[in-house]
């Protein structure tokens, strides 16, 4: 009987044993902007652990190389950031010390968003006395959404290279992406027609990207230089100017302070369209989808259509 007990308690815990097994560790993802952590989710799902650097409410240009942000990127298996100078002022640190080999420029860890997309604004000539200028090209590439889809493209290809055991399943899921994201643009495009060929003024020169893609006309930006704040008299300027070329609104993103442009909006007579950015930056903009949904009303309230 004892001999029988040795023999069986090991065969009738095997099972449990199994079942206590941790289910293999999803791959690490970190994400420096809300857009490329909602990607990364599209296209890896369960098989990801995404932690996001920042929030839709925060300046992606001015963040501190926490502790914990500095452990987070120790552990990732997978940094993907936007690229085009756009985290040079804390990304390079964080890495640096995170002391993560996997994840450094270069290396198949280390994905750049902006790589993968044709840049705008390209500067003839790099002076710093020109405010916050990238030598790269305008950063903010997640405004148009076509940008996402060639981005997709390559994240999904990046995923299945760190992750080759799933790399079936990344293909799959960017596949069911793909095809959703070409109906979803093409819902926005037609929707947002009436925009197409209306002057607008930035607070920021942050929607290059959403303008090429709308043909909305950017007439006037109420920085006098890039991060610059605008003094009481080039808002004044601006006004002035508008008169000889009149907005039919002003834009700025949910991060962004926006007492400049509602004091443009009351002295100017035009509207103002708050716009998310990024996914998080308003309620409705609770996803990728959700954020060019949003964008698009926005726009065509301000400008006084309907979404």
């Amino acid at each position: 009987m004892q001999v029988l007990r040795k023999i069986l308690l090991p065969l009738l815990a095997t099972p449990l044993l199994l079942l206590a097994a941790p289910a293999q560790a999803a791959l690490r993802v970190f994400a420096c902007e809300p857009e490329w952590g909602a990607l990364a989710q599209e296209l890896g799902g369960p098989l990801v652990d995404v932690a996001v650097a920042t929030t839709a409410l925060q300046d992606p240009h001015e963040i501190q190389a926490k502790p914990s942000l500095i452990a987070r990127a120790r552990n990732a298996d997978l940094v993907v950031c936007t690229g085009a100078e756009l985290e040079i002022g804390w990304l390079p640190v964080l890495l640096q010390q995170s002391g993560n080999a996997r994840v450094q420029p270069g290396q198949p860890g280390h994905f750049a968003a902006a790589d993968f997309v044709r840049k705008l604004e390209l500067p003839t000539a790099l002076d710093r006395s020109q405010g916050d200028v990238h030598a790269a090209g305008n950063p903010h590439i997640q405004t148009d959404p076509r940008n996402i889809g060639a981005v997709a493209d390559a994240l999904a290809a990046r995923l299945a290279q760190v992750d080759p055991a799933h790399a079936a399943d990344y293909d799959k899921r960017h596949a069911d992406f793909a095809q959703r994201w070409k109906q979803a643009m093409a819902r926005w495009t037609a929707q947002a027609a009436p925009l197409k060929g209306l002057a607008v003024v930035s607070q920021h020169k942050a929607f290059v990207y959403l303008y090429d893609w709308l043909g909305l006309q950017e007439v006037a930006v109420l920085e006098p230089k890039p991060g610059v704040e605008p003094s009481a008299a080039h808002l004044q300027t601006v006004l002035s100017a508008l008169k000889a070329r009149p907005a039919r609104m002003v834009v700025y993103a949910a991060y962004q302070d926006g007492k400049p442009a509602e004091w443009l909006s009351r002295n100017a007579g035009v509207p103002v369209a708050k716009l998310p950015f990024t996914v998080g930056g308003s309620e409705g903009a609770k996803d990728l989808f959700g954020l060019y949904e949003d964008t698009v009303a926005r726009l065509l309230a301000a400008a006084g259509g309907k979404p």
